[in-house]
C-alpha cells in the first residue's frame, strides 16, 4: 500500500512563498508531490520516456477515428439514396399532378383565372385515378384493412364576406371555415365508373385555398443493391392551391409529408453484418492548505480538469447512441434517419476535432490551442455585445426594408443577410435591389447598409481578431520567456527533473526519495 504523499502538516508557523523546508521529510514530500504532479502534465511521448508507459490511449483514439469514419461513410451512403429518393419523388409528384409543371420549372407554379383552377383541380384529381397507369414508378394507393385511403379536397374560406371594390366598401367576417365540404374519391379498379367531372363551386372572394389530400406508398429498391434492406414509405401528399393573398394570383404547390416504416414482408438475399482528476485535485488543494496556508485559486483548479477527456466523453456517447440507431436502420426495427445522422455526424466531428490534443503535445502547435482556451471567455463577452447591436439591426431591416427587399421579408431571412454581408457576400445584389424604391427608402437603405458594414467589417470584426492577436501574443511571450502563468505551473516549475532522469518510475522499480533521508 503506498503512502501518501501528503503529510501532517508541520509544526509552527505555516510556510509560505518559496522556503527552506525545515526537515528532510518535508523536502522529499514537497519534492515527491511536486514530481507527481509533473508527471501528471506530461504528454504521452514524455510519460513514455519517463516510466516506458506505451501511448496506448492514443492508438485506442485513432481505432476509434478510424472506425466512426467508416461507419459515418456507411450511414452517409445509405442516407443519402434515402434523400434522393425523397426529392425525386416530389419531383414526380409535380410532374403527375401539377398541370403543365416540367422539371426545368423551378419557380412558383401560379393561376390567374377561374378556369385555371377548376381545370388544375380535375387534372389532379384524374390523375391520381388513372395513377397505376400512369407512373413508371413502384407507387401504389395506400390501404388500411383492406379499404384505400380516400382522397379528400377541402376548402377553406371566410365566414361570410361582401366586397365592392369599386364603391371601396366590403363587409367580412374574418373567422375561417375548414373541412366543412370535402369531396371524398376511392380509388377504383375501372377508371372509368366514376364521374370525370365533379360539381363544386367555389366562392373566390371568400376563398384562403383549396387542398387536396392524398396517400400513396413505395418502397425504395436503391439499397438492395448495397447488401441492405429496403424501406417502404408513405408519402401524405398536399396539394395547395393558396388564395390568402387575394391578389387575383393563386399560389399552387405540392407538401409531402413522408413517413419511413418497415416493410411487413420480404424476401431478399442479403449479406449483412449485423476519477483520478479529481482525486488529484483535492490533493493538491490540501497541500497547499497545508504548506502554504491559503486556498488554491479557482484557475489553478480548473488546469485538473481535462476537456478533452469531456470532449471524448460526449463523442463516446454520441457514437453509441448513433451506432444502436444505425443498427436499428439496417434491421429495419427503427427509422429515424435524421436523428441518428446528428449523432453520427455530431460524433465524428468530435473524434476529429479531438486529434487536436495530440498535436498540442508539440510546441508548436500547442500555441493555437492556447490561445483558443485562454481567449474563449473573452471572446464570449465580446460576442454578447456584439450580439445586442446585430440584432438592433436585424430588427430594424425587417420593420423598415422588409416590404421592399426579398432579403428582409422574414426576421430570418434578415439574420442570414446581415450575417453574409458580414463576411462580403452579395454586397451588390443588395444594395442594386433598393434602387427603384421611394426616395425616402431608398435613402434609408443607404444610411442603414453602409453604417452596417462600416460598423462591423470596420470596427467589430477589427477588434474581434486583435483580442484573439493580443492573446496570441501574450501566449507567445510567456513561452518564450518560460515565464508561468499560474501559481501551478510556477510550483511544477520548480522540478528540474528531467523525464529520462528515472525519478519517474514506480516505488517498486526505485526507492522513494525520502529513503535517502533515513
Amino acid at each position: 500500500m503506498e503512502e501518501p504523499l501528503v503529510g501532517p502538516k508541520p509544526e509552527g508557523r505555516p510556510l509560505k512563498g518559496h522556503h527552506r523546508w525545515k526537515t528532510d521529510k518535508q523536502v522529499c514530500e514537497v519534492e515527491d508531490f511536486r514530481r507527481r504532479l509533473k508527471y501528471f502534465f506530461m504528454n504521452p511521448c514524455e510519460k513514455y520516456r519517463a516510466r516506458g508507459r506505451k501511448p496506448w490511449k492514443l492508438t485506442l483514439q485513432i481505432l476509434k477515428i478510424a472506425i466512426i469514419t467508416i461507419q459515418l461513410v456507411s450511414f452517409g451512403l445509405s442516407n443519402e439514396m434515402m434523400v434522393s429518393f425523397k426529392e425525386e419523388s416530389l419531383l414526380t409528384f409535380k410532374n403527375l399532378f401539377l398541370k403543365g409543371y416540367n422539371d426545368q420549372h423551378r419557380g412558383i407554379h401560379t393561376l390567374y383565372t377561374k378556369t385555371d383552377v377548376y381545370d388544375h383541380i380535375h387534372y389532379a384529381i384524374d390523375r391520381y385515378m388513372n395513377l397505376e397507369n400512369l407512373t413508371v414508378g413502384n407507387h401504389a394507393y395506400e390501404r388500411v384493412d383492406g379499404l384505400y385511403t380516400p382522397l379528400s379536397l377541402c376548402k377553406e374560406f371566410y365566414r361570410n364576406s361582401s366586397i365592392f371594390p369599386g364603391n371601396e366598401t366590403f363587409d367580412i367576417d374574418p373567422h375561417v371555415e375548414k373541412g366543412t365540404i370535402t369531396y371524398t374519391i376511392y380509388p377504383t379498379i375501372d377508371t372509368e365508373s366514376w364521374p370525370r367531372r365533379l360539381t363544386f363551386s367555389i366562392d373566390f372572394k371568400r376563398l384562403l385555398s383549396v387542398n387536396i389530400y392524398l396517400k400513396l406508398r413505395a418502397i425504395n429498391l436503391q439499397t438492395v443493391r448495397h447488401n441492405e434492406l429496403p424501406d417502404c414509405y408513405l408519402f401524405n401528399i398536399t396539394i395547395i392551391f393558396n388564395n390568402h393573398a387575394h391578389s387575383g394570383r393563386i399560389k399552387t404547390e405540392i407538401i409531402n409529408d413522408v413517413g419511413i416504416y418497415e416493410c411487413k414482408d420480404w424476401n431478399v438475399p442479403l449479406n449483412i453484418m449485423c476519477g483520478v482528476l479529481l482525486f488529484l485535485s483535492q490533493e493538491y488543494n490540501t497541500f497547499f492548505q497545508t504548506y502554504f496556508s491559503k486556498p488554491v485559486p479557482w484557475a489553478d483548479r480548473m488546469e485538473f480538469v481535462n476537456g478533452w477527456y469531456i470532449l471524448i466523453i460526449v463523442s463516446d456517447t454520441l457514437t453509441i447512441a448513433g451506432s444502436i440507431l444505425k443498427i436499428g436502420i439496417q434491421t429495419k426495427f427503427l427509422t429515424n434517419y435524421d436523428v441518428c445522422s446528428i449523432l453520427l455526424g455530431t460524433a465524428t466531428m468530435l473524434v476529429w476535432v479531438g486529434v487536436i490534443r495530440y498535436l498540442g503535445f508539440f510546441k508548436k502547435y500547442n500555441i493555437l490551442i492556447l490561445t483558443l482556451r485562454a481567449a474563449f471567455p473573452n471572446v464570449i463577452r465580446f460576442c454578447c455585445c456584439a450580439a445586442m447591436i446585430y440584432l438592433g439591426y436585424c430588427f430594424c431591416g425587417w420593420i423598415v426594408l422588409g416590404p421592399y427587399h426579398d432579403k428582409f421579408r422574414t426576421l430570418d431571412k434578415v439574420t442570414e443577410c446581415l450575417f453574409s454581408l458580414i463576411n462580403g457576400d452579395d454586397m451588390y445584389a443588395t444594395f442594386k435591389a433598393m434602387r427603384d424604391k421611394t426616395y425616402l427608402v431608398w435613402l434609408f437603405s443607404r444610411v442603414y447598409l453602409y453604417s452596417f458594414i462600416s460598423l462591423f467589417i470596420y470596427m467589430v470584426l477589427s477588434l474581434f481578431i486583435a483580442l484573439i492577436t493580443d492573446t496570441y501574443e501574450t501566449i507567445k511571450s510567456c513561452q518564450e520567456d518560460k515565464v508561468p502563468v499560474s501559481e501551478l505551473q510556477a510550483f511544477i516549475a520548480e522540478c528540474r527533473d528531467h523525464p529520462e532522469s528515472g525519478r519517474y518510475l514506480t516505488d517498486n522499480q526505485t526507492a522513494s526519495c525520502c529513503g535517502c533521508f533515513g
